[in-house]
């Protein structure tokens, strides 16, 4: 199974691709310093994998690397994902 992270900065989305198919992805807005994620989704056939975590972690990680965005959680699995990783907490605002 090949999996292949990305980022489309011009549809303001990271996915997760395995095989070539979409099994998972998160949607942001920015506005000022804080990048804010809206939406989570993962192929219905494909839930229960790990994948949304994946691709959060994914995004978080690029956000930090490349940027100096604070976070701001407003799918409520992005908020989730964080109070599971209270480590990451440092990039919080809300």
């Amino acid at each position: 199974m090949a999996r292949e992270f990305s980022h489309d900065v011009d549809a303001k989305r990271y996915a997760l691709r395995v095989d070539g198919a979409l099994v998972s992805a998160v949607d942001y807005v920015v506005g000022g310093q804080q990048i804010s994620f809206t939406h989570t989704f993962t192929d219905p056939k494909q839930r229960g994998k790990g994948y949304a975590g994946e691709i959060v972690a994914f995004a978080v990680d690029d956000v930090e690397a490349t940027t100096g965005y604070r976070v701001v959680p407003m799918c409520w699995y992005v908020g989730k994902w964080f109070d599971e990783h209270p480590e990451r907490a440092g990039l919080l605002t809300r």
